[in-house]
């Protein structure tokens, strides 16, 4: 069975990671299907699964603002697909789905749909992708299945959580003390991590609010992961940092930009804390924070209510003062820290186990193509 992947490849983010981990655990195991991967752009994407030895094709730089770059982009597309056989193609969120949804329907491939986040129906893209619908939708939570009817309200679907590996060997005492050093972090201080895009409903700003009531709080910092890779984004985080100063916080929040190695950083903190002010589709991060042995605080919104539950972390409404006394607790107990953190891993595992995505993601693909063999 051969599965191709359509993305688009600009940007790094949850698809992304969903598509490396992908990559990554099919090339490692035996007599499942073989997984390609088609992306218009060049960059970080490309480099990884290169990296992984998957098969890659690069369509070309498509944009909706220059439609020959569009109609280049389908040729390729659809010369691949007459040169390779493939069962399926599954395009990863709705703008793939737009601009490539035909070619795989023209070609005569199933097609399936890889809902990556919740959707309204008004982007254009979405409205777009709604004149091609797949044989299938795969939604990556409960929460985007329930908007799935707002653009394909008869196509079928299942909820098929996306695959997180568990982040490799832990530290040694030594190497941790190392990095947290590096860091600007004692033995004796509780970290407090958060990890992700800049961008505003990710809830970093919350995050600031709620550590400003705890500045005089001792023995904890904070690390802000992750780099702007918009202009809109690199905007937000200059507001972050000088919120950061206005808050008397500029010695304990350290701003870390984009890193390559989050799970190392994970496993050198105490407590992951992503508090969103909007929904998340689903939340790898916070599946690589349980796996990385952290207590989960987060806000009790979309699809972290899937992943988060008694016994690994804390949920609280998306308010500073509900935020600051469940990190207070938190930093001020470290048995509680230590119980919750004991119960991520198992959880992370029942929800996201690589091995148990690639076999239910093939037997979404073998259901269609059952329903298209002649």
């Amino acid at each position: 069975m051969r599965v191709l992947h359509v993305s688009s490849g600009n940007l790094y983010g949850g698809v992304e990671t969903l598509l490396r981990t992908l990559a990554l655990a099919g090339t490692n195991r035996r007599g499942g299907a073989e997984h390609a991967f088609a992306l218009c752009f060049e960059g970080r994407i490309a480099e990884e699964l290169r990296a992984a030895g998957a098969s890659l094709t690069l369509l070309g730089p498509a944009k909706v603002s220059r439609p020959w770059r569009v109609w280049e982009a389908r040729r390729a597309l659809m010369a691949l697909l007459k040169r390779e056989a493939f069962d399926a193609v599954v395009c990863h969120a709705a703008w793939p789905q737009a601009l490539f949804g035909p070619v795989a329907r023209t070609a005569g491939v199933p097609l399936v749909f890889f809902q990556h986040d919740a959707l309204t129906g008004e982007h254009w893209a979405e409205r777009w992708a709604r004149v091609t619908a797949p044989e299938l939708v795969l939604c990556n939570s409960r929460y985007t299945a329930s908007t799935l009817p707002r653009v394909y309200p008869r196509t079928p679907w299942r909820v098929l959580h996306p695959p997180v590996s568990d982040g490799g060997a832990g530290l040694t005492p030594s190497e941790r003390a190392s990095l947290r050093a590096e860091l600007g972090a004692d033995a004796e201080e509780v970290v407090i991590v958060h990890a992700s895009r800049m961008q505003e409903w990710k809830g970093q700003r919350l995050l600031l609010e709620a550590l400003g009531r705890l500045r005089q709080v001792p023995r904890w910092k904070a690390w802000l992961v992750g780099g702007a890779q918009r202009p809109e984004e690199a905007a937000y985080e200059a507001g972050l940092k000088a919120q950061a100063v206005g808050l008397g916080l500029g010695e304990r929040v350290r701003f870390l930009g984009q890193r390559s190695d989050v799970p190392r950083l994970l496993r050198a903190a105490e407590v992951h804390c992503q508090p969103n002010t909007g929904p998340e589709p689903f939340g790898l991060a916070f599946v690589e924070a349980l796996y990385a042995g952290l207590p989960v605080v987060t806000t009790s919104l979309g699809g972290p209510l899937e992943i988060v539950d008694a016994s690994c972390g804390v949920l609280v409404p998306p308010k500073p003062e509900a935020l600051a006394r469940a990190l207070l607790a938190l930093i001020q107990d470290g048995d509680v820290r230590r119980t919750l953190g004991a119960g991520g891993p198992a959880r992370a595992s029942k929800l996201s186990a690589p091995a148990a995505f690639l076999e239910g993601l093939e037997h979404a693909v073998r259901s269609v193509a059952r329903e298209r063999a002649p």
